[in-house]
């Protein structure tokens, strides 16, 4: 047996539920995962204890709870801690709602992840379904398989962590291979590269290899012709700035109502929340979905609509061109339009610590917790925030670290993280978590971190920090808004945050609609509106970004029908201009 092969396990006493699910396992993945099953709960710890020693990958563990197996989530919680990466499922059996509760609360507290129901009739894709979104969520975070890019470079290089980062999150999938391992050192030498200008990328899936050295964001973007800029001529209906959850939502409407629509990215789909490893609370996902995902069939489904994307590409300026308006892209190109959407979300706060930023890359992180998960295995890693984005990476960060620490500033996360995120942590026995506490250092080994100082909040430069080993440091900590590409002329609040609608003083001296109300999400620049964690008193959760970016669509309509000549005209079937505001029907 290749040992490389990924195991799917199960352990259950009940009888009938093993042979099912071992049959329909074995039938549908047999040739890809070795599907074991084991006939009770001490034979499944036993053989995951040997999996473990063996270091054979396990995929994913099924337990069973039930009239006739009440040890299933007993044994998802001990199965954690020999393979804290597998994903768990617990199994139910149709109809027994009596259970429901107790499995619901094990879910929260973090027995288990999701919740499948037990086939009973072949072909039963419900079942299959959910299995394979959970193979694919491990898939991800695991980073293994096809490599669509070979990336080589150095452990601990800024540049080459930011390009691994970007390139994950854009579901690129990506093979990095630290120079001087053999299999870098083979690809190097295939390609005549003795002493190149390191990271090199690797573009595999072209026809002929494209190797690019130290290549910038734009080369990259040229290199993969994924996108490219508009001809010069053309009007756009509305540019969405930022391809986050607010942003791509935008899209999504605006295509599919006709509206001639570009977005712009300068990182990757997602944003922030394309980060996150498994949102709980987003409606419709009962089994959660991982930032990455949720992100890529935003976008998926925009494209498909009409989008006009251009990646890897940042918005330089704003400027008004007649009755458009001119954005001005880094690659030197303008985009022309009617309306803009700024959806450029907010970038977490700086440290601003001297011995912190001289590591970043080198076991300091801002954010990144999917792409450098898998290589904290063993170690002690300190998350710093206390949001719910620093709850998600504290999660997933305990299924490959030895330990992590959570540091909060405040005295509680009641305030700051859903209840069912603060339950999960305190559930998962290789976390921890210290109030009332800041950074206030670091010290390295080797030119890598090896551990942080922490204080009190407030207390004095001179007092010496107590100091923690870490491998890592991840900081998920405030918002900046990135908004210092707009004209002074945009309305922002003392936190940099954009003000629209009724949050701005329409008869204020420096408004440039003077008398005139703007639309709930517009700025203080008619025809330019701002949705999402950009905008001033935004509630900092994916499903009202989303929101933001459906009813915005509307608002677009309305000026477009006030101000200007007409828009693209809609898709055939669709309404014309809409009288309504946010909760037209469309949006249902």
């Amino acid at each position: 047996m290749d040992h490389s092969v990924p195991i799917m396990l199960i352990a259950t006493s009940d009888s009938d539920s093993r042979r099912i699910l071992g049959d329909e396992l074995r039938r549908r993945y047999g040739a890809d995962y070795e599907v074991v099953a084991c006939e009770g709960h001490a034979h499944g710890r036993a053989v995951l204890e040997g999996l473990r020693r063996w270091n054979r990958p396990v995929a994913l563990i099924l337990g069973c709870y039930g009239p006739a197996d009440r040890g299933g989530l007993d044994f998802l919680r001990r199965a954690y801690g020999f393979h804290p990466a597998a994903k768990r499922a617990v199994v139910v059996t149709w109809g027994d709602f009596a259970s429901a509760p107790t499995v619901f609360r094990a879910i929260g507290q973090g027995h288990a992840e999701l919740l499948i129901i037990r086939p009973e009739r072949s072909r039963d894709e419900e079942f299959h379904g959910a299995i394979t979104d959970a193979l694919d969520d491990w898939h991800l975070a695991q980073g293994v398989g096809f490599e669509a890019v070979r990336l080589i470079g150095e452990v601990g290089d800024g540049r080459t962590h930011s390009l691994r980062d970007s390139l994950s999150r854009n579901h690129i999938p990506v093979g990095f291979h630290p120079v001087g391992s053999e299999t870098a050192e083979r690809t190097l030498e295939s390609l005549g590269l003795r002493d190149p200008m390191l990271p090199v990328l690797v573009l595999e899936f072209t026809a002929s290899p494209i190797v690019l050295q130290n290549p910038t964001d734009l080369e990259i973007a040229e290199a993969m012709g994924v996108t490219r800029p508009p001809p010069p001529d053309k009007i756009f209906d509305v540019v969405v700035v930022g391809a986050g959850p607010s942003g791509l939502a935008t899209a999504v409407y605006a295509s599919s109502e006709g509206l001639a629509t570009m977005v712009v990215e300068g990182e990757a789909v997602g944003g922030q929340a394309g980060t996150s490893s498994l949102i709980r609370n987003y409606p419709g996902f009962s089994r959660g979905v991982s930032g990455a995902h949720l992100a890529y069939r935003s976008f998926h489904q925009a494209w498909t609509l009409g989008t006009d994307f251009l990646f890897l590409r940042k918005v330089e300026g704003l400027a008004p061109d007649g009755a458009l308006y001119a954005v001005s892209i880094s690659d030197g190109s303008v985009v022309r339009c009617r309306t803009v959407v700024v959806a450029t979300g907010v970038d977490y706060r700086r440290l601003g610590i001297p011995q912190i930023e001289d590591l970043v890359g080198r076991g300091v992180f801002y954010g990144a917790t999917v792409s450098e998960a898998p290589s904290m295995a063993g170690k002690n890693v300190c998350v710093v925030g206390g949001g719910n984005s620093a709850g998600q990476a504290v999660l997933h960060l305990a299924k490959f670290a030895k330990k992590v620490t959570l540091l909060v500033r405040g005295p509680t996360l009641s305030v700051s993280m859903s209840e069912y995120l603060i339950s999960q942590l305190e559930a998962t026995r290789n976390v921890a978590i210290r109030y009332g506490t800041v950074i206030v250092g670091a010290r390295d080994r080797d030119g890598f971190l090896a551990s942080v100082k922490v204080a009190a909040p407030g207390a004095p430069d001179a007092t010496p920090g107590e100091e923690i080993e870490a491998g890592g440091l991840f900081v998920l900590i405030g918002s900046v808004p990135r908004t210092s590409w707009l004209p002074d002329t945009v309305e922002r609040d003392q936190a940099g945050f954009l003000r629209t609608g009724t949050n701005r003083d329409v008869h204020d001296a420096g408004s440039v609609m003077p008398g005139r109300h703007p639309l709930a999400l517009e700025t203080s620049m008619p025809g330019i509106f701002a949705i999402g964690d950009v905008r001033a008193g935004s509630i900092k959760r994916v499903a009202t970004a989303v929101g933001d970016g459906a009813t915005v669509v509307s608002m677009l309509h309305t000026y477009l029908a006030e101000h200007l000549l007409p828009a693209s005209p809609p898709a055939p079937g669709d309404a014309a201009v809409p009288e309504e505001l946010p909760g037209d029907v469309r949006f249902n």
